[in-house]
């Protein structure tokens, strides 16, 4: 294993989420906050020694409660992907309509671009006054339009009229504006968060530095070769089987002729990892610069991982990115969208093949979402060679579920 200098020996908690309940009684606080104690004890200690630790126990895979409680405590934090700025078009004021984390969050939320400042935002699609969607809008405008009662708003957010309100006493007020939500941005490609922690731009620091010599604007979206995925499994053990090579001489035997099992290694970073694939003879791998801590290696594979649920897998051919939305403690759907830079290396190497390597991976992955509701299974135990990205994994997420 890889440990940058720096590294914590204990991933730091994430912070909580600021702000008060307001609107609630005392009492339905108290109820809360007995809950997420509950919660809290219910979680089981990751040991920070991988040498002695234990992964979660079969049980978090089925416990629906930790799965809803998952939805705010993880996944209202994180970073998701939202799509491509190519959606936008070259010119123009528009507000485009998206949901953030769809089948989980189910967020409703508009992307909207101002031609004369060039910047994008990704606001709330819920009108202020009554609660109506405003996704609707699709074509271009230079505002926003609630089609129930009128009110619009500017492609800032900011609330700019509302028809039959002279006398409404302090109006408008801030909390007529549509919320802001945070909008990460890799080269084309854009993510939202309703709570960021941590922010994009910490989140990504350590991959947009590996990988900076790739020219990602040169990356071109190929909506052909998309596709989505849906797996009869828990979310985190889709994530689990991503975070580890472990298991590529037995699963993968197209993909384990391409790599070199035996110096496949693991870097972790604060709230990400990487997993580098070193390639057999042969195979095509990427021109390293100089300055690159991998330089004279042959690297046929850089696999990202983002806490919790993203995947940047960079091959010579250009990017595989995958999405991991929940749908529930035993369904989930992956998104797989691709970025082609060299298309004549698609066919080739550890890039290549990636839906045979997909349904490989859904196979296992079903069969251990039900090997881990046997009463006979309790906990199992890393290997500290091949599952440091699964122990910082469970770390990180028993962290958030806790706060």
């Amino acid at each position: 294993m890889v440990l940058p200098s720096g590294l914590p020996a204990q991933h730091p908690t994430p912070k909580a989420p600021t702000g008060d309940a307001r609107g609630l009684r005392p009492e339905h606080i108290a109820i809360a906050r007995r809950y997420h104690r509950t919660m809290s004890q219910s979680l089981p200690e990751i040991n920070a020694r991988i040498e002695v630790a234990q992964t979660l126990p079969g049980s978090f895979y089925q416990d629906e409660e930790l799965y809803e409680r998952s939805l705010d405590a993880v996944h209202a934090r994180s970073w998701h992907w939202l799509g491509d700025a190519s959606q936008f078009k070259a010119n123009g004021a528009v507000a485009l309509p998206q949901t953030l984390l769809p089948g989980a969050l189910d967020e409703p939320v508009l992307l909207t671009r101002e031609a004369s400042r060039d910047k994008l935002r990704c606001l709330s699609a819920v009108c202020t006054h009554r609660g109506n969607l405003l996704s609707q809008q699709t074509a271009d405008a230079k505002h926003i339009v609630c089609n129930y009662h009128g009110r619009r708003f500017d492609l800032q957010g900011r609330m700019l009229s509302m028809p039959e309100f002279e006398g409404a006493e302090d109006f408008p007020s801030a909390g007529d504006d549509l919320s802001s939500l945070g909008l990460g941005r890799l080269a084309s490609m854009l993510f939202g968060s309703l709570r960021p922690a941590p922010a994009f731009e910490e989140l990504t620091a350590e991959m947009r530095a590996r990988i900076g010599f790739l020219p990602l604007e040169e990356f071109t979206p190929a909506p052909e070769l998309d596709r989505d995925y849906e797996v009869n499994a828990h979310w985190a053990l889709y994530v689990d089987n991503f975070l580890e090579g472990y298991h590529i001489p037995f699963v993968h035997p197209a993909l384990s002729r391409a790599l070199d099992y035996r110096n496949y290694r693991t870097e972790l970073f604060r709230w990400s990892n990487l997993q580098v694939g070193i390639a057999n003879d042969g195979e095509p791998v990427f021109e390293l610069p100089a300055d690159s801590p991998d330089a004279g290696q042959r690297i046929g594979g850089y696999y990202f991982w983002l806490f919790p649920t993203t995947m940047f897998n960079f091959y010579p051919w250009g990017l595989s990115l995958n999405a991991v939305q929940p749908l529930g403690p035993a369904r989930t759907r992956v998104l797989f969208r691709t970025y082609v830079w060299k298309r004549e290396l698609m066919e080739q190497g550890a890039g290549s093949g990636l839906d045979q390597v997909q349904r490989e991976d859904e196979a296992v992955v079903e069969a251990v979402q039900i090997g881990t509701k046997s009463r006979l299974y309790t906990r199992g135990r890393y290997s500290p060679t091949r599952e440091q990205g699964v122990h910082q994994f469970h770390r990180l997420l028993c962290d958030y579920l806790r706060t």
